[in-house]
């Protein structure tokens, strides 16, 4: 048997491509919210295990967790430099998880019926882009401020 032939009809346009989109705020806070909550996942939940089994094998393997992730003040540049790094993905873990948030808030509100006039929905994306970066610095500034302890 053969497999029927789909005609294509010459005057219909084919799809657009993604290059003549415009991307607005709605369509960025889409893709963000999948990238965040794959980065929450796969790095939030390594750090989150790696925790939890330094604290469950007792003090010295939860004193060399603490080290390589906010402790290393010797000098070393190894440690230094795990330690800069492991802060900058905390920070950035913080603002994956304000931000996934609030998009989660923006889709519960677009699922009750609400927001999805064109320039509600823009101002929507965008909030939760400017709530994530407030709640994150609203926790971050302090810890700065005071130290990591």
């Amino acid at each position: 048997m053969t497999e029927p032939i789909m005609a294509r009809n010459p005057a219909r346009p084919l799809s657009p491509h993604l290059t003549i989109w415009r991307w607005g705020p709605h369509a960025i806070v889409s893709i963000l919210h999948r990238a965040t909550g794959t980065a929450m996942a796969l790095g939030g939940v390594s750090i989150f295990v790696w925790w939890l089994a330094a604290a469950a094998s007792g003090p010295a393997a939860y004193d060399r967790f603490s080290y390589w992730i906010y402790r290393a003040t010797d000098g070393a540049l190894l440690p230094t430099i795990v330690n800069i790094v492991a802060r900058l993905a905390a920070f950035g873990l913080t603002w994956a998880f304000f931000q996934h948030l609030s998009t989660g808030v923006r889709h519960f509100v677009l699922d009750v019926g609400a927001g999805y006039e064109l320039k509600r929905n823009k101002q929507g994306a965008v909030l939760t882009l400017i709530v994530s970066t407030v709640m994150t610095l609203l926790l971050w500034v302090p810890i700065i401020l005071g130290g990591m302890r």
